[in-house]
Order: structure tokens, then sequence, then C-alpha cells
């Protein structure tokens, strides 16, 4: 029997990670197979393509040919990690998938829809989230919480945009979570990351039903 598969998307510092790895133990609990993975990256010819993005050496190339190496990184991580976790019947949760692509490169950087449909169908196809959870913060808030956790890191490619791109980038998410609600659910990511755990829980719990899924011995861990 095919996995679920579950995305988070959201601004940056939402808890994207933070919810991905607190909702696969709790999935485990249940004695369910997990695959947690990222993007870009989730595979090794991806994570190469992650490190030319985040750091901005693809920027000035502009963002069609951005859009392209996501697609690139997106295909591979699909081939090697997603549709194989899913076949073996785990749940795979991802940080980040088709969404970000849509927004950023999309809506944000106005890339052509028609290339970013072209290229999503390409890579993607059929194997599309069964969930997709976008966790809601002001943007003001996010990047306060992405520079908490950074410390003295330097700041990536698309954390070190400005204020405005971000607040734009919010408001594009909650746009697209009004635009496809049976796929989509909006989660104010503004309290404990343990109560937004708690919302996350309810919300794959009445949708997905983890409880009526087929038991697995092992946990399958990415």
């Amino acid at each position: 029997m095919r996995g679920r598969f579950i995305t988070f998307e959201g601004g940056e510092g939402s808890g994207k990670s933070t919810q991905a790895r607190m909702l696969a133990e709790r999935l485990r609990a249940h004695g369910l197979r997990v695959c947690v993975t990222r993007e870009p990256g989730g595979s090794p010819g991806a994570e190469v393509i992650r490190h030319v993005l985040l750091s901005g050496a693809a920027e000035p190339l502009g963002p069609e040919t951005e859009a392209v190496l996501f697609a690139a990184a997106r295909d591979d991580h699909v081939t090697h990690t997603i549709r194989p976790a899913l076949a073996r019947g785990e749940w795979v949760i991802s940080d980040r998938f088709l969404d970000s692509t849509r927004v950023y490169q999309g809506a944000i950087a106005q890339v052509d829809r028609r290339l970013i449909h072209g290229l999503e169908k390409l890579t993607v196809g059929e194997t599309r989230p069964d969930l997709t959870i976008i966790l809601d913060l002001p943007a003001a808030d996010g990047l306060a919480r992405a520079h908490a956790r950074r410390g003295d890191a330097d700041v990536d490619r698309f954390e070190a945009e400005t204020l405005d791109f971000h607040e734009r980038l919010r408001e594009a998410y909650r746009q697209l979570a009004a635009e496809e609600p049976d796929r989509c659910v909006l989660i104010d990511a503004s309290p404990s990351a343990a109560d937004v755990a708690r919302a996350v829980w309810d919300v794959v719990n009445r949708r997905l039903e983890p409880a009526m899924a087929p038991l697995h011995v092992q946990s399958g861990v990415r």
C-alpha cells in the first residue's frame, strides 16, 4: 500500500523543520514508518544543488535559472527518495516541496507560470502531497526566529532578502491556502512549538487518519 505524503511550507523561521520532526515522532509512536526529508535537498544529487542555490551562486543568473535548478534538485529528490519511500508504504514528510517554487519563483519572482507548471509536470508528475501544512507567521517574527537559530552563521540566499520580500511571501502562501483548501491547511505558527504541533496533529489525524493505517514494526529514518 502506498504511503502518505505530507509537506510543510511557510516563510523563513516559521518552524517547518521543527514541526516536521515532531510530526514524524508522533507518527512513529503509532508504529508507522516515516521518511523525513527536505528541499532543496533530500537526496545526494539534490544536496549538491542545494549548496549552489542557498549560497546565492545562482542568483546572478536570474529567477528562471534558479527555478530550473530547483526543478533539477526536485527531480533527483522525487526519483531517489520520495517515490521509493512511498512505494515501501512509508509516510513521507518534506520540509518544503513544489509550493516553494510556486511562491518564491512564481508569485514573488514572477517567473512565467507556464515554465513553473511545465517543470512541475516533468519533475513531480503524479507524486503530489496528500496534505500541505502552511505555517503562518508575521514576516518580522519569522526573520527574528531565523536570526536566533542561525547565530553567527551567514544568512542564506533567501533569508537575506528584504522584509518587504518576506511580507509578500507570507501573503502568497496565504493566498495559496485559500485557493487549494482541499490540500492546504493554514496553521498559526505564533504559539509555542508544542501548541503548533498539537494543531498540526489535529489536522493530520482528521484528514489522513494515521491510526487507521497498517502498522509497521520498524521506523525508517532519513
